[in-house]
């Protein structure tokens, strides 16, 4: 079996070091990551530059672009055969609720995802990440399950609390949640007198309920939210008709 492991906060990183470690007993791992830490990246691909990708010394191959760029040029010509299952992370701290729009990690995955891989997004819900070999083990243990079965081509995003994996209290399917608005932006000044800002931190959980990915790792669970790509509302789709039949027939009457 072939993996591509990538993320977003950099070849480098401990997590993406401590999973590519406990997977290769299990597959052929190739690491293909961010030069530098690209947190917030989200979905986005280079477009006005050409892209550079070069080997570490541990033989992880790295790419002076965004999570998404890692994952797409690995795909579609960096390597030789197509990898059975891409894996993003292990990411320091949560991608829960909204923090999934603007996840380089997640991104990262989604990228495989709609390249028609199963993709997989693991976070330790912690900045300190104390316990890595917890959400390895977890990723591990999801790897085998899928090899055992194999679940066709999904997007999933795990998010592990960051506990001893004894203490871990199960695994839960979850929907994602909903944080309150943005922390305000922070004024400082340059040296030189000028006014630059850094956007403030994401709010607390406002819909924190039974059910979500906030909920489950706040009880011990891992949590575990399958993911789709059409943005599309359904539901609207009626409301929206209506809207426009009217506004045809306003324009009709004038």
């Amino acid at each position: 079996m072939r993996i591509l492991l990538s993320n977003d906060d950099g070849y480098f990183s401990p997590g993406l070091e401590r999973l590519a470690a406990d997977l290769a007993a299990y597959a052929e791992i190739t690491v293909v990551a961010p030069e530098r830490d690209r947190s917030g990246a989200s979905n986005s691909l280079t477009l006005d530059r050409p892209l550079t990708v070069r080997r570490a010394p541990n033989g992880f191959l790295f790419v002076n672009g965004t999570p998404t760029d890692c994952v797409h040029l690995a795909v579609t010509g960096l390597l030789e055969g197509l990898p059975d299952m891409v894996i993003s992370g292990i990411n320091l701290g949560a991608n829960m609720g909204d923090d999934t729009i603007y996840s380089g990690t997640v991104a990262a995955a989604m990228e495989g995802y709609l390249l028609g891989i199963p993709s997989i997004a693991v976070s330790l819900t912690s900045k300190a990440g104390k316990h890595l070999e917890t959400a390895a083990k977890v990723i591990v243990d999801l790897l085998l399950q899928h090899r055992r079965q194999p679940s066709g081509a999904w997007l999933l995003n795990v998010n592990v609390p960051d506990i001893a994996h004894a203490e871990l209290k199960g695994r839960r399917v979850t929907r994602l949640g909903k944080r309150h608005k943005a922390e305000p932006v922070i004024k400082t000044q340059t040296p030189r007198g000028e006014t630059s800002y850094w956007v403030g931190a994401a709010g607390a959980a406002a819909d924190a309920g039974a059910g979500t990915d906030f909920d489950a790792v706040e009880r011990g669970y891992v949590s575990v939210t399958p993911l789709q790509i059409d943005l599309t509302n359904r539901a609207d789709m009626p409301r929206v008709a209506a809207w426009l039949d009217a506004r045809v027939e306003t324009g009709a009457n004038a």
